[in-house]
């Protein structure tokens, strides 16, 4: 027979302080999938205005190239890709038993690493935006 646990109030929500490095890789993983399914849509649709000729295509990337919002939403896609790409490696790792002891440290360098890659394309995405 199994056994209950007392899990405590689902609508506890000052519980995500006690979340541990492995909790909030979990959260953060599961965060940027949808994140990056989301997108998949909305780039099958850009892509879907192609159909309607090179003219529309055309216009529809340029419009959207020339909005800030647009320029700094790309910036966010391409840090949620490069944390999900990141986190997946030291996944693999993990399940390969590489580094099991030291998960959170590999969690938090895939978190900077993450940033630094960032940080620095920022002026790639922005050219042109302002």
């Amino acid at each position: 027979m199994s056994e209950s646990y007392d899990r405590g109030l689902v609508e506890d929500f000052g519980r995500w302080r006690e979340f541990s490095a492995g909790m909030w890789a979990w959260v953060f993983h599961k965060f940027t999938g949808w994140v990056l399914i989301g997108y998949l849509f909305t780039h099958i649709s850009v892509l879907s205005t192609s159909l309607q000729g090179p003219e529309t295509y055309n216009q529809t990337l340029s419009g959207l190239e020339s909005l800030a919002l647009v320029r700094l939403l790309e910036v966010g896609l391409l840090a949620v890709a490069v944390f999900h790409i990141l986190n997946g490696i030291r996944l693999l790792f993990v399940d390969l038993g590489v580094g099991l002891e030291s998960q959170d440290k590999s969690f938090y360098a895939s978190l900077v690493l993450t940033g630094v890659i960032v940080v620095a394309s920022v002026p790639t995405f922005l050219t042109g935006a302002f």
